[in-house]
């Protein structure tokens, strides 16, 4: 029942093409140069790797194709069996069979804007007969199967029976090493099923990292700083992942239903990996580690909780002993310490730390670090050059194009333009979504770090400029946004973020304008392969996604096992009078609806309706949800009554919130319900 469909139709005031049959997609493509021809992708059509070159790299050219396979029987529905073969050469049409081939050319060159090689370029060759998609490194022609999918994708969104490539041959790479994005799963949890669908939707606009922000705690300063306030042993803090029993660290995770097995974050991993994707891990120290002194609080600066006290002899040991636990759990070439926000009046010790940090990780597994930039005043020590600075406030930053001067790499997480955040109560420190106003009104690209300052800018080819990451914060923590709405948060602003970090801001003539980029963005967030986000269904009969008069006892199993907003559920309930608040009305993968209180579980937090239904009648229930609120019409009541979180601002005051849940379709009934539901509907639509 769970099915993706590309159902967004482009107007043809905004379906331009490039001159040549080639629609504008998501990064644009650096040029084209049309031939004659097309090449027909008919029902049956075969993928070939080049068995020269089919077990280079990790994942290999051979892994990467069978992913390819799968998301183009995806994209394409009316595809037949696509098998993939090995040959050494492109065989062209073998018994009438068109054939997409993919191999690879070594002595290929492909550059970023600042001269560096990549490995992530690609050459897409069209003929009436084939498609060859070549490059100098399996993940190059990862990309190339993006392209190819995408123009797939276009073309079938406009309701054309079939696909035909135009032919003729893209030449494309990134201006940038560095694109993606900053989750931060420190102050919300998030389940490595959820992480590794968000990869495989990144990786369809090109993105090749998530940076996650793995530990960290709610800032309250009243818990934290208060005269002879303990409060900081209570405030939420976490460390998300998981030793094995009987390790040493254990005391670290103080919520193991909210930390990542070794297993299991190894299969998102390489999930990722399998996509173009690197997970980008960072342990947070030496600030933004209350987590850390609630475990070993005789590590803590004194009168702040959320600081380690570098001078104390146990906590370097401390923390290298952290990393090796878990450094043999990362494929990254790379990872983050944080070292943000520590105190100015330490910046010896601070120094000191993280060069220490960064020697422990580049001897114990030739691993370099990144640090989130913070200006402290020294004049005896400094930064190693090793490092490389993520950009992300002025003034408190050191400034980028002095760093760049310096020697240092830097990557731009400039919060300006980049940072979001879950829900606040603050009325919006940082906006929910990319401001794209402020990105395509300032031909943001990751070589802009002011929209004000033009002497804080770089050249979009100066070396040492790695890319860029936004970043989607939760200072409000996990009660202030489902994993779900974070994802509505990071959709579109990922594929925004796809087209500035690839192509840049006025380098390459073939750049989306802001409408051809709105033109394409819906249809290809429809399509994008590989994992369901949207929670989309297609129904059999008009918008009704099932309909059950009198489902049976103790539960039904529906099959369809969520469905996005905008949707409608219909019931009447009447609970058990000896029972009335037990049990689960409804539940899916994504939520679950409980009796009592009309109460919402989604990412293991409860919001409550505050509605008792009663015990001597059946109650009429209508759910409405959009992807910005969900409430509920009791028994056709003029008002309805919304589902709400509550957030306070560092315990200064509160705010309500709306709450958008996914549909909990699974399941109607069970988990301990003893009442009687009937003339249940779920239809498409709020």
């Amino acid at each position: 029942m769970l099915l993706k469909t590309v159902f967004f139709l482009v107007s043809a005031a905004c379906s331009t093409t490039l001159g040549s049959g080639l629609e504008p997609q998501i990064p644009s493509v650096a040029s084209f140069t049309p031939s004659h021809g097309a090449f027909e992708l008919s029902s049956v059509v075969q993928i070939v790797v080049d068995s020269k070159h089919a077990s280079h790299g990790t994942p290999s050219l051979l892994d990467f194709a069978n992913t390819f396979r799968d998301d183009l029987k995806d994209v394409v529905s009316y595809l037949g069996i696509v098998p993939v073969s090995l040959s050494p050469n492109i065989p062209g049409i073998t018994l009438g069979i068109p054939t997409i081939y993919l191999t690879l050319d070594t002595s290929s060159k492909y550059n970023l804007y600042n001269g560096e090689p990549t490995d992530e370029g690609y050459n897409l060759v069209v003929t009436p007969s084939s498609v060859t998609i070549k490059s100098s490194a399996p993940l190059g022609v990862w990309w190339g199967t993006r392209t190819l999918l995408q123009q797939a994708a276009l073309q079938l969104s406009k309701g054309v029976p079939s696909v035909s490539f135009p032919a003729g041959d893209i030449h494309d790479s990134p201006g940038w090493e560095v694109r993606g994005f900053m989750l931060d799963a420190g102050r919300h949890w998030y389940e490595t099923t959820f992480l590794s669908d968000l990869c495989i939707y990144a990786s369809f606009f090109k993105l090749n990292e998530i940076h996650l922000h793995a530990s960290d705690n709610l800032w309250n300063p009243a818990f934290l700083y208060g005269d002879g306030n303990e409060g900081w042993k209570n405030l939420y803090a976490a460390f998300r992942f998981q030793p094995p029993a009987g390790s040493s660290l254990e005391g670290l995770v103080p919520r193991k239903n909210e930390s990542w097995t070794k297993n299991k974050f190894l299969q998102m991993q390489g999930t990722c990996a399998k996509h173009g994707v690197t997970i980008i891990p960072e342990i947070d120290t030496p600030g933004h580690s209350l987590v850390f002194n609630q475990w070993k609080p005789e590590l803590m600066e004194a009168g702040a909780p959320d600081h380690l006290n570098l001078s104390h002899p146990d906590t370097i040991p401390t923390i290298k002993s952290v990393w090796d636990e878990f450094l043999p759990w990362f494929s990254a070439p790379e990872v983050s310490i944080g070292a943000d926000e520590y105190d100015a009046a330490l910046a010896d010790d601070y120094i000191s730390f993280v060069n220490t940090m960064a020697a422990h990780i580049t001897s114990t597994a030739r691993k370099s670090i990144r640090i989130w930039g913070t200006r402290e005043p020294s004049n005896t020590l400094s930064i190693s050059p090793n490092v490389t600075i993520q950009h992300w406030d002025f003034p408190g930053d050191t400034i980028s194009v002095q760093l760049l001067a310096s020697g240092y790499r830097v990557i731009n997480s400039e919060q300006a333009f980049l940072y979001l955040d879950g829900k606040t109560s603050d009325g919006g420190q940082f906006p929910q979504t990319l401001d794209e106003d402020l990105l395509w009104g300032a031909r943001w690209a990751p070589n802009v770090f002011s929209a004000t300052d033009p002497s804080n800018n770089t050249r979009a080819d100066a070396p040492g400029l790695r890319g860029a990451l936004f970043a989607l914060w939760n200072d409000w923590g996990n009660n202030a946004t489902t994993a779900l709405e974070a994802y509505y948060q990071l959709a579109r602003s990922a594929a925004v973020f796809g087209e500035k970090a690839w192509a840049g801001s006025g380098v390459r003539s073939t750049e989306l304008s802001r409408a051809q980029f709105d033109a394409a963005y819906l249809p290809l967030n429809a399509a994008a392969p590989g994992q369901n986000l949207n929670r989309v269904v297609r129904p059999a009969h008009g918008d009704v996604v099932f309909a059950h008069a009198t489902p049976p006892r103790p539960s039904l199993d529906t099959g369809v096992p969520s469905v996005g907003p905008p949707y409608t559920l219909a019931f009447r309930v009447q609970p058990d009078a000896h029972d009335p608040g037990a049990g689960v009305l409804f539940a899916g993968i994504d939520s679950k609806l409980h009796v009592a209180n009309l109460t919402f579980e989604a990412t293991g937090q409860l919001y409550a309706l505050g509605y008792v239904l009663p015990t001597d009648r059946f109650t009429s229930v209508e759910i409405h949800a959009t992807r910005e609120y969900t409430y509920a019409v009791i028994d056709d009541e003029a008002h309805p009554r919304y589902w709400y979180t509550l957030m306070d601002i560092w315990g200064e005051y509160m705010a309500l919130g709306n709450m958008s849940f996914a549909a909990p379709s699974q399941h109607i009934g069970g988990e301990g319900f003893k009442g009687t539901i009937r003339d249940v509907m779920l239809t498409l639509g709020a």
